[in-house]
């Protein structure tokens, strides 16, 4: 039996304004960084095996409390970095529907099929990202596991393990707190390994 646990990075510079960073390497906000400082503090007594985190640096920067608590390394992979938005990258909803109304409601329509202009798909990046997480439960078959990843891919990634359809990600999961944690353990059952969500969204403290 494998424990992942999936967190969001911490809060970004672009948060407040709710701007689509995807692969753009947005900078963690002061706020962002305590928010990785607890999950450090979750980390010091989570008995975890490994630490593993997108190459984005809101990403890295938010794990780096954790490895120091914990005394692991965070291996970087980057099939964990988030959807690239295209031409999307650094807008917000509004400037999106005024600059490109037609390829915006596209997205809004079919978001994990419909890529945003130059950008990269939903089921793309579960084709990428799925099998670092696999890989990781067959690294480490009793262990636990935490994963700094971004908020829409491990949506997609959760639709995708739960057996639900990915363009509904954003109505099933409409929220990923920064730094909260998803609780996904993976067992064997009647010969097929199968995912179960045990927690979602649940704030490191509360661990």
């Amino acid at each position: 039996m494998t424990t992942l646990f999936l967190a969001r990075h911490g809060e970004t510079v672009w948060h407040a304004e709710h701007r689509y960073a995807g692969s753009s390497d947005v900078a963690l906000t002061d706020h962002g960084l305590v928010q990785a400082d607890e999950l450090g503090e979750w980390a010091a007594r989570a008995r975890l095996s490994a630490i593993v985190a997108s190459p984005l640096q809101r990403a890295r920067l938010t794990a780096k409390p954790a490895a120091d608590a914990s005394g692991l390394d965070t291996r970087i992979d980057p099939r964990l970095v988030e959807i690239d938005f295209g031409s999307g990258e650094g807008l917000t909803p509004g400037e999106l529907d005024e600059r490109m109304p037609a390829e915006w409601k596209a997205f809004e329509r079919h978001p994990a099929r419909q890529p945003m202009p130059a950008g990269e798909s939903g089921v793309e990046g579960i084709d990428r990202a799925l099998p670092a997480l696999l890989e990781l439960v067959d690294e480490f078959p009793h262990g636990r596991v935490l994963v700094v990843t971004h908020a829409t891919l491990m949506r997609l990634v959760l639709c995708e393990l739960l057996g639900l359809d990915p363009d509904r990600y954003r109505e099933l999961f409409p929220v990923v707190e920064n730094c909260a944690l998803t609780d996904l353990r993976f067992e064997e059952l009647d010969g097929q390994r199968r995912a179960r969500l045990l927690g979602f969204n649940v704030p490191p403290r509360a661990y």
